[in-house]
């Protein structure tokens, strides 16, 4: 079993209802690259999550995520985005 980190982050928006819906997201090479990206992003999206999964994608198990920063206009609860 060999268990990787990867690093994302996922920006959020409004749509012309107003509703928090996620774009696209990224990979980040490391915990402060998803970080300062988040940041970075949410000054052009209103919002953005950077975040961490740990777990062996051979067999596609991975621990819940764990959010490294939240910055700007973002959901509460992240779940069902991030997958955990």
């Amino acid at each position: 079993m060999s268990r990787i980190t990867y690093f994302a982050v996922l920006p959020f928006t409004r749509n012309d209802d107003g509703n928090l819906i996620a774009l696209d997201g990224a990979e980040a090479p490391s915990a402060t690259a998803a970080r300062a990206r988040a940041s970075w992003i949410a000054r052009t999206h209103g919002g953005a999550v950077a975040f961490s999964r740990t777990g062996d994608p051979a067999i596609g198990e991975f621990d819940d995520a764990e959010i490294l920063a939240k910055v700007g206009d973002v959901p509460a609860d992240l779940a069902e985005f991030t997958g955990g």
